[in-house]
């Protein structure tokens, strides 16, 4: 592995899950950023020097997820201020609803399709199928028609989803 924070990222808790299942199954971490790990991926080192090393790692392993949890925690704070700040200044929108999209997702829930159902069908999660349904229980109104041929590409799509997309408007 080249980092440590690639792997340990976790909470305390899940942190010490991940430890005790890595234990479990006799796995040893070697890291680029890790120079004591190094010694652990040769098999000429005595039962002392294996144990000792053991700890020292053990140890710093626990020392890196921390610092990696915490720069982790701070970057996530740091975003969420930037973020607040800019919404107060107007410049931060968020990203704009598929109104398209969720117009045919709302068609298909008025129509007694499933969640599954729909979710199988335009490739959404639960969640943005929530969204409609509690939209359309507020105000059925609020949700427009379905407008033929208006897919929108996003970075994010996979080319399964956005194919499964475009059968969806079609």
């Amino acid at each position: 592995m080249e980092q440590v924070d690639r792997l340990s990222r976790l909470t305390a808790s899940d942190w010490e899950k991940l430890k005790a299942e890595l234990a479990a199954r006799r796995v040893r971490v070697v890291t680029l950023d890790l120079p004591t790990s190094w010694t652990m991926a040769t098999a000429n080192a005595d039962d002392f020097t294996a144990r000792m090393f053991d700890a020292i790692n053990g140890m710093m392993l626990d020392m890196l997820a921390a610092v990696a949890r915490k720069d982790y925690e701070d970057r996530r704070r740091r975003q969420a201020q930037g973020q607040a700040k800019a919404r107060a200044q107007g410049l931060y929108k968020g990203r704009k609803e598929d109104v398209p999209w969720n117009a045919g997702i709302a068609s298909m829930l008025r129509g007694g399709s499933s969640w599954s159902q729909i979710q199988a069908a335009t490739a959404c999660s639960r969640a943005t199928v929530a969204k409609v349904a509690k939209r359309l229980a507020g105000d059925p109104e609020q949700v427009t028609a379905l407008q033929p041929g208006a897919i929108r590409s996003k970075k994010a799509n996979s080319p399964r989803r956005a194919a499964r997309r475009r059968a969806f408007y079609s």
